[in-house]
């Protein structure tokens, strides 16, 4: 039995942990449309540019840009209006010296002119020729030919973590599936003679199991998969028994009390029970959350969190995410909070030390 903690700063013990744990994503292919989130283990590559054609940005009219040079409001450029470009459609209509074909948001612009005038900087003069208020430049109001994505091009890398802009963009190149990481199974087991299930009313002493649905919760939201293997009593063989179906079943194996040092609290001899290297921190620079064990066996993360809701959150977020993370392939540190210093307006009463 540990009698004593070998304290470390936070920093230290993921360090310790990820000099021994190094794992690697498991690729599975699923529909981009259902990937929200999901982590890249392929660069998905576009088949083609994106757009395909000239588009207009802006409603109005497809000119030559030199035929609108010098225009004003005072001094306007006349031009003949010979067709509208169909939307869903292509622009067959040409535009030659002195002409404009009528565009909308997204159509297709025609041949022979290289930019759009906006419907706003123009006017009516009759029933077939328009005034243009002010002169546009070459490629003005038109989005070009690959300027997107170029054919061929990595669109996003390894490792990154799908967004709906992404998902809408894949699609838009007809990327209907792609290679992610499998969620990490993370086995969930919370201990202590004491912890009844949320649905039983606690008796004298009792409590209910919040712990095990709240680090499942947390687990899904960093990308994993929990695995929930219930309460298991204050005995060494039924708590041993149970992290090593866990670790033969799941990636990450965590557990919820029984990591301080007490008579009662056998996780650190459990866990170090469960090959090398072994117990790597027991004992984090850190309050809440001080007792907590970090460990790897059989090429497997194990972590021991405290009994306490809040400590247990802390540190999850702390070691159990950023585990997560690589396996997912992702960049650990994207599970960070981001830090900004602030000034307290007011006193803060804590207790002593």
């Amino acid at each position: 039995m540990t009698e004593f903690f070998n304290v470390l700063t936070p920093p230290d013990a993921w360090r310790r942990l990820t000099e021994h744990y190094r794992p690697e994503p498991h690729p599975e292919s699923v529909p981009t449309a259902r990937a929200l989130d999901r982590v890249l283990v392929e660069a998905p590559t576009a088949p083609h540019d994106l757009p395909e054609f000239r588009r207009s940005t802006v409603d109005g009219y497809a000119v030559r840009a030199k035929d609108t040079y010098g225009a004003t409001p005072g001094l306007p450029a006349f031009l003949d209006v010979v067709g509208e470009a169909p939307m869903g459609r292509e622009a067959d209509i040409p535009v030659g010296l002195g002409q404009t074909v009528l565009v909308h948001t997204g159509g297709m612009i025609p041949p022979g002119a290289d930019a759009v005038v906006m419907v706003e900087n123009t006017q009516q003069a009759d029933a077939s020729s328009i005034e243009v208020l002010g002169a546009v430049a070459v490629g003005e109001n038109v989005i070009q030919v690959g300027e997107d994505v170029r054919a061929g091009e990595e669109i996003l890398p390894v490792g990154h973590s799908l967004r709906p802009q992404d998902i809408g963009g894949l699609l838009a190149l007809g990327i209907t599936t792609v290679q992610v990481a499998r969620p990490p199974r993370v086995a969930i087991i919370s201990t202590g003679d004491e912890v009844v299930p949320p649905d039983q009313s606690p008796g004298p002493g009792q409590v209910r199991d919040i712990n095990s649905y709240t680090l499942a919760a947390l687990t899904q939201r960093a990308g994993g998969e929990p695995v929930l293997f219930g309460i298991i009593p204050d005995q060494r063989e039924a708590l041993e028994a149970a992290v090593r179906e866990a670790l033969a079943a799941c990636d990450i194996v965590v557990l919820s009390a029984g990591s301080s040092v007490s008579y009662r609290d056998m996780s650190v001899d459990v866990i170090g029970a469960m090959g090398e290297p072994g117990i790597l921190a027991h004992g984090i620079s850190i309050r809440p959350g001080k007792p907590t064990i970090v460990a790897v066996a059989q090429g497997k993360a194990l972590f021991g969190l405290p009994g306490n809701p809040v400590s247990a959150m802390v540190l999850f977020d702390l070691f159990v995410s950023p585990a997560i993370r690589l396996n997912l392939g992702a960049d650990p540190r994207s599970t960070f909070k981001p830090q900004v210093q602030a000034r307290l307006s007011r006193q803060i009463a804590s207790a002593a030390g």
